[in-house]
């Protein structure tokens, strides 16, 4: 495995990690974001589902990585996903507590960044 490929699993496996965490306990993982509301069961769902959608991508990045295949295709998933988090965030105005609003768009655009990078050094 390359340099890039060993990051992008790296990058992968701290997405998995989240995704899995808020797939796994929505309220807490969630609840600096969206305060009380991660509470409710109804958002808990699309919290489940943004957190599969994590795990989905990020697998599909560390299986490609093992196998030498294309890893584009999955870091700009990955990429496209963040910055719909961070359009997502900031539609929402204040609906969300400034320092949850601007923490999301800081970790988003964090791993958008990342993603943006990784995807500029694979081959493929």
């Amino acid at each position: 495995m390359q340099g890039s490929q060993k990051t992008a699993v790296a990058f992968a496996l701290g997405r998995i990690a989240f995704g899995v965490g808020l797939v796994v306990a929505p309220q807490k993982v969630a609840a600096g974001w969206l305060a009380e509301d991660a509470q409710r069961p109804p958002a808990q769902v699309a919290i489940r589902g943004l957190g599969a959608r994590d795990v989905a991508l990020a697998g599909g990045v560390v299986l490609a990585a093992r196998e030498s295949a294309a890893l584009r295709p999955w870091l700009i998933g990955c990429l496209v996903c963040d910055l719909a988090d961070i359009a997502s965030t900031l539609a929402a105005g204040s609906a969300l507590p400034a320092r949850a609003r601007w923490g999301t768009v800081a970790l988003a655009g964090s791993a958008a960044i990342a993603g943006a990078a990784l995807t500029a050094r694979v081959e493929k």
